[in-house]
Protein backbone atom coordinates (compact mmCIF):
# COMPACT_ATOMS: atom_id res chain seq x y z
CA UNK A 1 0.00 0.00 0.00
CA UNK A 2 1.17 3.53 -0.73
CA UNK A 3 1.59 5.74 2.31
CA UNK A 4 0.52 9.39 1.93
CA UNK A 5 2.93 12.19 2.60
CA UNK A 6 3.24 12.92 6.30
CA UNK A 7 0.54 15.30 7.45
CA UNK A 8 0.97 17.99 10.06
CA UNK A 9 -2.41 19.21 11.37
CA UNK A 10 -2.86 22.99 11.23
CA UNK A 11 -3.62 24.95 14.37
CA UNK A 12 -7.27 25.27 13.27
CA UNK A 13 -9.05 22.69 11.13
CA UNK A 14 -10.82 23.99 8.00
CA UNK A 15 -13.42 22.04 6.07
CA UNK A 16 -12.54 21.24 2.47
CA UNK A 17 -15.79 20.43 0.60
CA UNK A 18 -15.41 17.45 -1.68
CA UNK A 19 -12.72 15.82 0.44
CA UNK A 20 -13.64 12.47 1.89
CA UNK A 21 -13.95 9.81 -0.77
CA UNK A 22 -17.17 8.18 -1.92
CA UNK A 23 -19.43 10.01 0.55
CA UNK A 24 -17.86 13.45 0.27
CA UNK A 25 -20.98 14.97 -1.31
CA UNK A 26 -23.17 14.22 1.72
CA UNK A 27 -20.69 14.82 4.53
CA UNK A 28 -20.37 18.21 6.18
CA UNK A 29 -19.38 19.55 9.62
CA UNK A 30 -22.74 21.09 10.48
CA UNK A 31 -26.20 19.73 11.23
CA UNK A 32 -29.67 20.82 10.18
CA UNK A 33 -31.80 20.80 7.05
CA UNK A 34 -30.54 21.92 3.65
CA UNK A 35 -33.95 21.87 1.96
CA UNK A 36 -37.63 22.20 2.77
CA UNK A 37 -39.11 18.78 2.20
CA UNK A 38 -41.96 17.22 4.14
CA UNK A 39 -42.08 13.50 4.78
CA UNK A 40 -44.84 11.33 3.33
CA UNK A 41 -47.25 9.66 5.75
CA UNK A 42 -49.03 6.38 5.13
CA UNK A 43 -52.03 4.76 6.76
CA UNK A 44 -50.32 2.76 9.49
CA UNK A 45 -49.45 4.12 12.94
CA UNK A 46 -45.75 3.30 12.48
CA UNK A 47 -43.96 5.34 9.83
CA UNK A 48 -40.38 4.28 9.04
CA UNK A 49 -38.01 6.41 6.99
CA UNK A 50 -34.99 4.37 6.07
CA UNK A 51 -32.64 2.58 3.68
CA UNK A 52 -31.50 -1.05 3.77
CA UNK A 53 -28.06 -0.43 5.18
CA UNK A 54 -27.21 -2.68 8.14
CA UNK A 55 -28.68 -0.10 10.53
CA UNK A 56 -31.86 0.14 8.48
CA UNK A 57 -32.21 -3.64 8.21
CA UNK A 58 -32.23 -3.96 11.99
CA UNK A 59 -35.55 -2.12 12.21
CA UNK A 60 -37.32 -3.72 9.26
CA UNK A 61 -36.33 -7.16 10.54
CA UNK A 62 -37.67 -6.23 13.99
CA UNK A 63 -40.98 -5.06 12.54
CA UNK A 64 -41.36 -8.18 10.39
CA UNK A 65 -40.54 -10.38 13.40
CA UNK A 66 -43.21 -8.61 15.45
CA UNK A 67 -45.76 -9.12 12.69
CA UNK A 68 -44.77 -12.79 12.45
CA UNK A 69 -45.61 -13.11 16.16
CA UNK A 70 -49.08 -11.72 15.48
CA UNK A 71 -48.64 -8.14 16.68
CA UNK A 72 -50.99 -6.41 14.25
CA UNK A 73 -50.09 -3.03 15.73
CA UNK A 74 -46.62 -3.41 14.25
CA UNK A 75 -47.92 -2.87 10.71
CA UNK A 76 -45.88 -0.11 9.16
CA UNK A 77 -45.20 2.07 6.17
CA UNK A 78 -41.54 2.06 5.11
CA UNK A 79 -40.49 5.05 3.05
CA UNK A 80 -37.24 5.08 1.10
CA UNK A 81 -34.60 7.63 2.11
CA UNK A 82 -31.90 7.85 -0.55
CA UNK A 83 -28.95 9.07 1.45
CA UNK A 84 -26.76 9.49 -1.64
CA UNK A 85 -29.31 12.07 -2.85
CA UNK A 86 -29.34 13.88 0.49
CA UNK A 87 -32.94 12.96 1.43
CA UNK A 88 -31.83 12.85 5.07
CA UNK A 89 -31.26 16.61 5.02
CA UNK A 90 -34.88 17.46 4.19
CA UNK A 91 -36.66 19.49 6.86
CA UNK A 92 -39.20 16.74 7.53
CA UNK A 93 -36.56 14.09 8.09
CA UNK A 94 -34.47 16.36 10.30
CA UNK A 95 -37.61 16.93 12.35
CA UNK A 96 -37.75 13.20 13.09
CA UNK A 97 -34.01 12.69 13.39
CA UNK A 98 -31.92 15.81 14.07
CA UNK A 99 -28.82 13.69 13.45
CA UNK A 100 -29.82 13.17 9.77
CA UNK A 101 -29.11 9.44 9.80
CA UNK A 102 -31.34 6.51 8.92
CA UNK A 103 -33.38 4.85 10.30
CA UNK A 104 -35.97 7.18 11.81
CA UNK A 105 -39.34 6.11 13.19
CA UNK A 106 -42.49 8.10 13.84
CA UNK A 107 -45.11 6.41 16.01
CA UNK A 108 -48.49 8.04 15.35
CA UNK A 109 -50.55 5.59 17.41
CA UNK A 110 -51.07 7.98 20.34
CA UNK A 111 -52.52 11.43 20.82
CA UNK A 112 -49.15 12.97 19.92
CA UNK A 113 -46.61 11.50 17.47
CA UNK A 114 -43.50 10.04 19.07
CA UNK A 115 -40.22 10.26 17.21
CA UNK A 116 -37.52 7.66 17.77
CA UNK A 117 -34.08 7.78 16.20
CA UNK A 118 -30.90 5.69 16.49
CA UNK A 119 -31.41 2.07 15.54
CA UNK A 120 -30.75 0.70 19.03
CA UNK A 121 -33.28 3.08 20.56
CA UNK A 122 -35.86 2.05 17.96
CA UNK A 123 -35.32 -1.64 18.73
CA UNK A 124 -35.76 -1.08 22.47
CA UNK A 125 -38.80 1.15 21.90
CA UNK A 126 -40.51 -1.47 19.75
CA UNK A 127 -39.53 -4.33 22.05
CA UNK A 128 -41.05 -2.54 25.03
CA UNK A 129 -44.11 -1.37 23.12
CA UNK A 130 -45.01 -4.91 22.04
CA UNK A 131 -43.40 -6.92 24.85
CA UNK A 132 -41.24 -9.05 22.61
CA UNK A 133 -37.58 -9.91 21.97
CA UNK A 134 -36.35 -8.21 25.15
CA UNK A 135 -36.32 -10.06 28.49
CA UNK A 136 -38.39 -8.29 31.10
CA UNK A 137 -35.83 -8.17 33.88
CA UNK A 138 -32.92 -9.68 35.73
CA UNK A 139 -29.74 -11.13 34.33
CA UNK A 140 -31.32 -12.03 30.97
CA UNK A 141 -32.33 -8.43 30.28
CA UNK A 142 -28.90 -7.15 31.36
CA UNK A 143 -27.17 -9.62 29.05
CA UNK A 144 -29.43 -8.67 26.14
CA UNK A 145 -28.90 -4.93 26.58
CA UNK A 146 -25.17 -5.42 27.03
CA UNK A 147 -24.85 -7.09 23.64
CA UNK A 148 -27.19 -4.58 22.04
CA UNK A 149 -25.04 -1.69 23.23
CA UNK A 150 -21.88 -3.63 22.40
CA UNK A 151 -23.06 -3.50 18.80
CA UNK A 152 -23.88 0.19 18.92
CA UNK A 153 -20.41 0.95 20.21
CA UNK A 154 -18.53 -1.54 18.02
CA UNK A 155 -20.06 -1.09 14.57
CA UNK A 156 -18.57 2.39 14.00
CA UNK A 157 -15.13 0.73 14.07
CA UNK A 158 -16.35 -1.72 11.45
CA UNK A 159 -18.18 0.69 9.14
CA UNK A 160 -16.69 4.10 9.72
CA UNK A 161 -13.24 2.74 10.48
CA UNK A 162 -12.37 -0.45 8.63
CA UNK A 163 -15.01 -0.18 5.90
CA UNK A 164 -14.18 3.44 5.12
CA UNK A 165 -10.42 3.05 4.88
CA UNK A 166 -10.52 -0.38 3.21
CA UNK A 167 -13.21 0.33 0.61
CA UNK A 168 -14.12 4.00 0.34
CA UNK A 169 -11.23 6.31 1.22
CA UNK A 170 -9.65 8.09 -1.78
CA UNK A 171 -6.25 6.58 -0.93
CA UNK A 172 -5.14 3.39 0.82
CA UNK A 173 -3.48 4.14 4.15
CA UNK A 174 -1.74 1.08 5.54
CA UNK A 175 -1.73 2.24 9.14
CA UNK A 176 -5.46 3.00 9.13
CA UNK A 177 -6.43 -0.28 7.45
CA UNK A 178 -4.20 -2.31 9.75
CA UNK A 179 -5.49 -0.53 12.84
CA UNK A 180 -9.15 -1.10 12.06
CA UNK A 181 -8.69 -4.61 10.60
CA UNK A 182 -7.11 -5.63 13.91
CA UNK A 183 -10.08 -4.21 15.82
CA UNK A 184 -12.68 -5.87 13.56
CA UNK A 185 -10.98 -9.24 13.93
CA UNK A 186 -10.96 -8.73 17.71
CA UNK A 187 -14.69 -8.02 17.59
CA UNK A 188 -15.31 -11.16 15.53
CA UNK A 189 -13.35 -13.14 18.11
CA UNK A 190 -15.51 -11.64 20.88
CA UNK A 191 -18.63 -12.80 19.05
CA UNK A 192 -17.17 -16.20 18.18
CA UNK A 193 -16.25 -16.92 21.79
CA UNK A 194 -19.68 -15.88 23.03
CA UNK A 195 -21.48 -17.95 20.41
CA UNK A 196 -19.36 -20.98 21.27
CA UNK A 197 -21.12 -21.05 24.64
CA UNK A 198 -24.56 -19.70 23.75
CA UNK A 199 -27.02 -20.34 20.93
CA UNK A 200 -27.84 -16.64 20.67
CA UNK A 201 -26.04 -13.61 22.01
CA UNK A 202 -28.18 -13.07 25.12
CA UNK A 203 -28.69 -16.78 25.84
CA UNK A 204 -30.96 -19.51 24.47
CA UNK A 205 -33.55 -17.05 23.10
CA UNK A 206 -33.42 -14.84 20.01
CA UNK A 207 -33.57 -11.18 21.06
CA UNK A 208 -33.03 -7.61 19.92
CA UNK A 209 -29.31 -8.21 20.53
CA UNK A 210 -29.24 -10.68 17.63
CA UNK A 211 -31.43 -8.43 15.49
CA UNK A 212 -28.97 -5.56 16.04
CA UNK A 213 -25.72 -7.47 15.54
CA UNK A 214 -26.71 -9.75 12.66
CA UNK A 215 -27.06 -7.21 9.80
CA UNK A 216 -23.47 -6.06 10.39
CA UNK A 217 -21.53 -9.12 11.45
CA UNK A 218 -23.65 -11.73 9.72
CA UNK A 219 -23.08 -9.92 6.43
CA UNK A 220 -19.39 -9.59 7.24
CA UNK A 221 -18.79 -13.31 7.77
CA UNK A 222 -20.72 -14.04 4.57
CA UNK A 223 -18.29 -11.80 2.68
CA UNK A 224 -21.03 -9.34 1.75
CA UNK A 225 -19.47 -6.14 3.12
CA UNK A 226 -16.74 -4.00 1.57
CA UNK A 227 -15.73 -5.91 -1.54
CA UNK A 228 -13.04 -8.51 -0.87
CA UNK A 229 -12.92 -7.81 2.86
CA UNK A 230 -14.12 -11.31 3.73
CA UNK A 231 -10.99 -12.86 2.28
CA UNK A 232 -8.82 -10.10 3.72
CA UNK A 233 -10.19 -10.72 7.23
CA UNK A 234 -10.37 -14.54 6.85
CA UNK A 235 -13.94 -14.56 8.08
CA UNK A 236 -14.29 -18.30 7.45
CA UNK A 237 -12.32 -18.87 10.66
CA UNK A 238 -15.20 -17.70 12.85
CA UNK A 239 -17.22 -20.92 12.81
CA UNK A 240 -19.59 -20.07 15.62
CA UNK A 241 -20.50 -16.73 14.08
CA UNK A 242 -21.15 -18.51 10.78
CA UNK A 243 -23.44 -21.01 12.52
CA UNK A 244 -25.36 -18.19 14.20
CA UNK A 245 -25.58 -16.24 10.94
CA UNK A 246 -27.09 -19.19 9.07
CA UNK A 247 -29.65 -19.78 11.83
CA UNK A 248 -30.86 -16.19 11.72
CA UNK A 249 -30.73 -15.88 7.93
CA UNK A 250 -33.14 -18.84 7.66
CA UNK A 251 -35.90 -16.96 9.51
CA UNK A 252 -38.70 -15.87 7.16
CA UNK A 253 -39.14 -12.51 8.89
CA UNK A 254 -35.43 -11.80 8.47
CA UNK A 255 -35.61 -12.62 4.78
CA UNK A 256 -38.55 -10.24 4.40
CA UNK A 257 -37.01 -7.48 6.47
CA UNK A 258 -33.83 -7.49 4.38
CA UNK A 259 -35.78 -6.60 1.26
CA UNK A 260 -37.47 -3.47 2.60
CA UNK A 261 -36.00 -0.15 1.39
CA UNK A 262 -33.28 -2.05 -0.52
CA UNK A 263 -32.00 -0.42 -3.71
CA UNK A 264 -29.16 -2.80 -4.60
CA UNK A 265 -28.77 -6.47 -5.43
CA UNK A 266 -31.17 -8.72 -7.34
CA UNK A 267 -34.41 -6.90 -8.29
CA UNK A 268 -36.42 -9.66 -6.59
CA UNK A 269 -34.79 -8.65 -3.29
CA UNK A 270 -35.60 -4.95 -3.61
CA UNK A 271 -38.82 -3.63 -2.12
CA UNK A 272 -38.24 0.11 -2.30
CA UNK A 273 -41.30 0.97 -0.21
CA UNK A 274 -43.40 -1.27 1.98
CA UNK A 275 -46.99 -0.33 2.87
CA UNK A 276 -48.66 -3.72 3.11
CA UNK A 277 -47.60 -7.32 3.69
CA UNK A 278 -48.73 -8.15 0.15
CA UNK A 279 -46.11 -5.80 -1.29
CA UNK A 280 -43.51 -8.57 -1.00
CA UNK A 281 -45.48 -10.54 -3.59
CA UNK A 282 -46.37 -7.71 -5.97
CA UNK A 283 -44.03 -4.72 -5.64
CA UNK A 284 -40.45 -5.96 -5.59
CA UNK A 285 -38.46 -4.45 -8.43
CA UNK A 286 -38.61 -7.56 -10.62
CA UNK A 287 -42.43 -7.36 -10.48
CA UNK A 288 -42.42 -3.61 -11.08
CA UNK A 289 -40.16 -4.00 -14.12
CA UNK A 290 -42.47 -6.71 -15.49
CA UNK A 291 -45.47 -4.41 -15.12
CA UNK A 292 -47.22 -6.52 -12.47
Amino acid sequence: MTEPLEYTPPDVWTWKPGNGGRFASINRPIAGATQEKELPVGRHPLQLYSLATPNGVKVTVMLEELLALGHAGAEYDAWLIRISDGDQFGSGFVGVNPNSKIPALLDRSGAQPVRVFESGAILVYLAEKFGAFLPKGGAARAECLSWLFWQMGSAPYLGGGFGHFYAYAPSKIEYAIDRFAMEVKRQLDVLDRRLAESEYLAGPEYTVADIAVWPWYGALVKGLLYGESGRFLQVQDYKNVLRWDETIAARVAVQRGQKVNRISGPPSDQLHERHDAGDFDTKTQDKVAAGH
